[in-house]
């Protein structure tokens, strides 16, 4: 084992008293997929540890805490990971009645991100989100700890001394990232305007993580983003220019995947970076049909999608990926009950089955409703003639003395575009 490596435990903890909780050991299968994601963490062991109600103080019960203090002696356990909140309270005292350092879900999610973060807007939405959280929780006692790596500091760096002190530190340089932010937002706004007097349809694809979005990504647009089978393998947004065969050039956007739980800071911290989502004309849903949570996984992505500000309006198209994984039988399946359903269509992201139906369903939703129109654009308004005449949307064209009549044919997406222009 490398001596940077730090020997990690993973606890699930299911309360019966929680009606939304979820099968215990998927969602133990995915924390320990969470932990992996962090190269320096070595996973030696994990439990689901169940309960009729959190204890205010420990979590868990007095015998447990007993027994998995032994069993982290023994094992030379150095980091617990918990799937699920930790009060600052009881994250103090079971360090203290464990004598390992603890994690909660929301900790963990965040150090991955800060180690994922590529983009100067990413790694700054990522550090207001950790400061956020952390200003609550200066509580921790491993003041011994020196930083041993890279980004936030919950793996491995010095403990906090003053805490008053810290959380003031804390407010001021959340302010100072908060304005750093709002000029790296700026200029994202000033490229997305520029798109828009070129505009292309936007088509942004989204899911939860793992799901396969940049596999798909790569597949259609030859890009090289990073897919590994790997929570988290995207973070930044990634965006290409993609010629459908049948309809016009679209933008296709990679997002960062989902998750059950997302902590809350990130969903605010990320609100620009998933900007691209509330701008797509098409949000294109990938879900991974061989997981046996699809359809929670689904549901999650439906409400984050709806915390942000995506309404039923929204064109939505719904992809079933990962055939391949399936057995035969399951895939056959799949391809049915896919054929039932509108928009909705049974693909391998892998393979490129189910994706030319898919690539034309696109082209004929962002050909839809198109429509006749015929204006007067006067002789100073070069710039947008130019602009329809790019758009090919023309078909015949008068000169006055009060300057061109149009007669144009376009789709209600490049009407509202132009009205932006």
């Amino acid at each position: 084992m490398a001596p940077d490596v730090t020997r990690v435990w993973v606890i699930h903890p299911e309360i019966k008293s929680d009606p939304n909780r979820r099968e215990a050991n998927l969602a133990l299968a995915e924390a320990v997929s969470l932990a992996h994601a962090l190269h320096e963490l070595e996973v030696v062991g994990s439990d689901v540890v169940r309960l009729q109600r959190p204890q205010a103080g420990l979590l868990f019960g007095k015998g447990k805490i007993e027994e998995l203090a032994k069993r982290f002696h023994d094992e030379e356990i150095e980091l617990v990971l918990i799937d699920g909140p930790v009060t600052p309270v009881q994250q103090r005292n079971l360090e203290k009645a464990l004598k390992v350092k603890l994690l909660d879900r929301t900790s963990l999610i965040l150090e991955i991100f800060s180690d994922r973060a590529a983009t100067r807007e990413g790694v700054l939405q990522v550090e207001m989100a950790a400061l956020s959280y952390q200003r609550t929780r200066l509580v921790r006692a491993w003041t011994h700890l020196e930083r041993q790596r890279g980004g936030l500091g919950f793996v491995g760096g010095p403990g906090e001394t003053q805490i008053e002190a810290d959380r003031r530190a804390i407010d001021t340089q959340l302010v100072r990232l908060k304005r750093q932010l709002e000029k790296v937002v700026k200029t994202r706004s000033l490229h997305r305007a520029a798109r828009a007097k070129v505009p292309y349809p936007i088509v942004a694809l989204v899911g939860y993580t793992n799901a396969g979005k940049s596999t798909l990504f790569n597949r259609l647009t030859g890009a090289e983003v990073l897919a590994k089978d790997m929570l988290f393998a995207t973070l930044d947004p990634t965006m290409r220019k993609v010629e459908l065969e049948t309809g016009p050039e679209v933008i296709m956007s990679d997002t960062v995947g989902f998750i059950s739980d997302l902590p809350t800071e990130l969903v605010a911290s990320f609100r620009a970076t998933l900007e691209e989502v509330l701008a797509a004309d098409i949000i294109v849903h990938v879900r991974d049909i061989s997981h046996p949570e699809t359809e929670a996984q689904a549901e999650d992505v439906a409400t984050i999608l709806s915390d942000l500000g995506v309404g039923n309006d929204r064109v939505q198209i719904e992809l079933w990926n990962k055939l391949d994984v399936l057995s035969d039988d399951a895939a056959d399946a799949a391809r049915a009950r896919a054929a039932r359903e509108e928009n909705v269509f049974a693909i391998s992201a892998l393979t490129g089955e189910g994706l030319t139906p898919v690539l034309e369903h696109v082209a004929e939703t962002l050909q839809a409703t198109v429509s006749f129109e015929t204006f007067v654009l006067p002789y100073t308004d070069g710039r947008k003639r130019a602009w329809l005449y790019d758009q090919d949307v023309v078909q015949d064209e008068t000169q006055d003395e009060n300057g061109f009549t149009l007669s144009v044919r376009w789709t209600a997406i490049q009407k509202a575009r132009y009205d932006g222009l």
